[in-house]
């Protein structure tokens, strides 16, 4: 099936968090991480037939539900899943607390590699616990490991867990496998167990490949715990559905534990259907959203490089998030921020949003018809 994601749809009035915020009324939101595009018909279709039904009691999820997940990451990443490894909830945040949770004790630390997506912080700190922070650093047009100062955050023995961000929101990287492999042996040199946050995991630009932690090496599989969902590649976030992946039969039963406690532990059943028809139906749309996706963020930077030359883009390997370089200005991502929306009535996000080491930076969504996306900035 061939897909058109020029359409523009209005999504004000609809209860849209992204669309009918105040701060977005009479802006251009192009700040939270969701996509102004129609979801892959199959998805709607699953979604119809369901309603149909007319009946939505409590949910049992089945055989269909753990085939789609476990033949969709390894026909498409060679990545072979047990059944028994899989742990379902709500969403990847409700997922990474209940890991943290489950993983730590008030007063441990959880690593991080900043700037990062801000409910990190959150997840760390609702739990009792402190960041380490180890900062990405700035190269050309992207932004690599400091794998030497990793080693010595790593280190410190209240460090307990790491959380990865792979693909990396907000500065576009998919990681290698070398790079992936790089992190583990640090992790496990120092006892430090690997929670990858993979949510982002199929908007992959054309000319890069995203690794799943835990598909490098038995080493990776067994240091890790990965969470994962459909909801941002397919657009779906509303309907709540993840994934925890984890070998290790006692960290899953701390995980399940943690997961009660949050009360976290009942799903959805067009979370349940949205999934299967995404995993087994849906891998055309996908592909064609990330051409696309591609096209727009060369439109973006184009348009930028007319508009505004002293602003510096990142390359965008994954995501469809780009992280903006505004320095140059002298100006703080505040106050870049703040004249988007009064100026040009644009909505972006403030680069310390994602921790100090945001500073200088702005965050631009690009997941909106072409044509949305060139008109304001």
């Amino acid at each position: 099936m061939t897909y058109s994601f020029d359409e523009i749809i209005n999504r004000r009035g609809t209860g849209c968090y992204k669309w009918d915020i105040s701060e977005a009324q009479g802006a251009t939101p192009m700040w939270v991480a969701d996509m102004d595009f129609r979801v892959a018909q199959p998805i709607i279709d699953a979604l119809h037939r369901r309603v149909e039904h007319g009946i939505f009691g409590y949910t049992l999820v089945g055989d269909r539900y753990y085939e789609a997940v476990i033949n969709w990451f390894g026909r498409r990443h060679g990545w072979t899943i047990q059944r028994e490894w899989i742990q379902y909830t709500t969403g990847v945040v409700p997922a990474i607390s209940a890991v943290v949770k489950a993983l730590t004790e008030p007063g441990d630390k959880v690593l991080l590699q900043t700037p990062v997506y801000n409910c990190f912080f959150s997840s760390i700190r609702n739990n009792g616990c402190e960041m380490a922070e180890t900062r990405l650093v700035a190269d050309g047009d992207s932004w690599r490991v400091d794998f030497d100062d990793m080693e010595r955050k790593a280190a410190d023995p209240r460090v307990k867990l790491f959380i990865l961000c792979n693909p990396h929101n907000p500065c576009g990287r998919v990681w290698t496998p070398e790079e992936l492999e790089r992190m583990n042996d640090i992790c496990l040199r120092h006892g430090v167990k690997v929670v990858a946050d993979e949510i982002h995991c199929e908007l992959v630009m054309p000319g890069y490949h995203y690794t799943p932690f835990a598909s490098v090496s038995e080493a990776c599989q067994h240091n890790s715990i990965t969470c994962n969902s459909p909801s941002k590649s397919f657009n779906t976030a509303g309907l709540q559905i993840a994934n925890i992946i984890c070998d290790d039969p006692a960290t899953r039963r701390r995980i399940d534990r943690a997961i009660n406690i949050n009360e976290v532990c009942d799903v959805n059943p067009f979370g349940v259907e949205a999934l299967i028809a995404a995993y087994n139906d849906c891998e055309d749309w996908i592909e064609q959203l990330n051409e696309y996706l591609q096209g727009n963020y060369l439109a973006l930077k184009a348009m930028l490089a007319e508009r505004h030359p002293e602003w510096k883009v990142t390359r965008l390997e994954g995501t469809y998030l780009v992280w903006v370089d505004i320095r140059a200005t002298g100006k703080t991502s505040a106050e870049v921020t703040d004249w988007l929306l009064k100026e040009k009535h644009i909505l972006v996000n403030s680069g310390t949003m994602y921790g100090e080491a945001g500073e200088g930076f702005i965050r631009i969504n690009i997941a909106c018809p072409r044509e949305r996306l060139k008109a304001p900035l």
